[in-house]
């Protein structure tokens, strides 16, 4: 029994939704290529959740929508509502990718020459990459104004899992094969 258990709890585990005891069923009788009762089945999920009843488990695992699913328990909210905010703040928007990209690319470059790429002021996004720490100010320019130049940072390379710039796709790698019809020849 212990067996069923423990794939009855990978897919509890592993379900993204509420999930329902015929579905759990119809995995194993693929898996197992055998016929396994709905009664069985029932029984290992009210064991796993006797089990995460203990105060050793931070999760349990709930009845909802008709299937089931892990949750965690209400005494963690606190924590993981703190995990989720400052995942939150590390997701980034398409303009910022975009200015980010440019930078990445063209460094060293200043603001201005960002927003002749974009079309559009980067006030507010260099600001926000610059609080993020994925780019620094580089120096500045010896044009007129004497402009700040931007590059990326260290953590631009964590953040992205990269160890140097040249691990960057190149431009070639977006490029669109060329149509060809038929076959080539060498003559």
């Amino acid at each position: 029994m212990d067996f069923l258990q423990n794939h009855v709890e990978a897919l509890i585990f592993c379900s993204t939704q509420p999930i329902k005891v015929e579905e759990i069923q119809s995995c194993l009788v693929e898996m197992f290529d055998a016929e396994v009762p709905i009664d069985d089945i029932v029984s290992a999920v009210t064991q796993l959740q006797e089990r995460y009843q203990s105060d050793a488990f931070s999760m349990e695992i709930i009845k909802v929508g008709g299937g089931y699913i892990f949750y965690s328990k209400p005494a963690y909210q606190a924590s993981i509502g703190i995990m989720l905010k400052q995942q939150s703040k590390k997701r980034m928007s398409n303009s910022a990718l975009e200015t980010l990209s440019i930078i990445a690319y063209k460094q060293p470059i200043t603001k201005s020459e960002i927003e002749q790429i974009r079309g559009v002021n980067c006030d507010y996004t260099v600001q926000k990459l610059l609080e993020k720490e994925l780019i620094e100010i580089r120096g500045k320019s010896p044009s007129v104004g004497k402009p700040l130049i931007y590059g990326t940072s260290k953590n631009f390379m964590e953040y992205f899992g990269i160890n140097d710039l040249k691990e960057l796709p190149t431009p070639k790698d977006f490029a669109p094969e060329e149509n060809v019809i038929g076959e080539q020849s060498e003559d």
